[in-house]
């Protein structure tokens, strides 16, 4: 078994133990707008999954401007510095599996392994899965621990299991 360092046990470990992130699109005035998403992790793409419906105003900022950030970030602790929260701001590239596809049978599935409770909102017509590819990172684990992170890393901690 390979060593990995702890910032990348930490990651590995925040991205699979919250299951929400503040997604950050772009308007169409150019204006970031975030929003809370669950999210899946595909291992076998390595993209992002999260499953959003079409009248909601990311999906329309996603088709408009598909470059995003997510947020994941550990929970509040009480008593706890607020300021040494872990947490990760992951750089993408949002797109919309066809219908049908191997990818979006994939990124269904991915996302329904996580929240079988939503499969009816599978059947919604104006629901549609979106993959975001990753490209890079920004990794806080607390004070005195924060790193970006490459494409290349961000992939193996992500097609790996947790």
């Amino acid at each position: 078994m390979t060593h990995e360092p702890r910032l990348t046990l930490a990651l590995r470990s925040l991205l699979n133990t919250q299951r929400v992130a503040a997604l950050g699109t772009l308007d169409e005035a150019g204006h970031v707008f975030v929003s809370m998403v669950p999210y899946a992790i595909d291992g076998s793409s390595g993209a992002v999954v999260i499953h959003v419906s079409g009248l909601a105003a990311h999906a329309r900022n996603l088709e408009r401007t598909p470059r995003v950030s997510l947020l994941v970030m550990q929970a509040e602790v009480t008593g706890e510095p607020v300021h040494a929260l872990p947490r990760v701001t992951l750089d993408g590239m949002a797109s919309v599996p066809e219908g049908g596809s191997a990818a979006w049978a994939s990124a269904k599935a991915t996302y329904l392994a996580r929240f079988p409770d939503v499969e009816y909102m599978t059947q919604l017509g104006d629901f549609r899965f979106v993959a975001i590819a990753v490209s890079g990172a920004r990794q806080v684990a607390g004070f005195g621990a924060a790193r970006s992170i490459e494409a290349d890393e961000l992939m193996r901690v992500l097609r790996s299991p947790a």
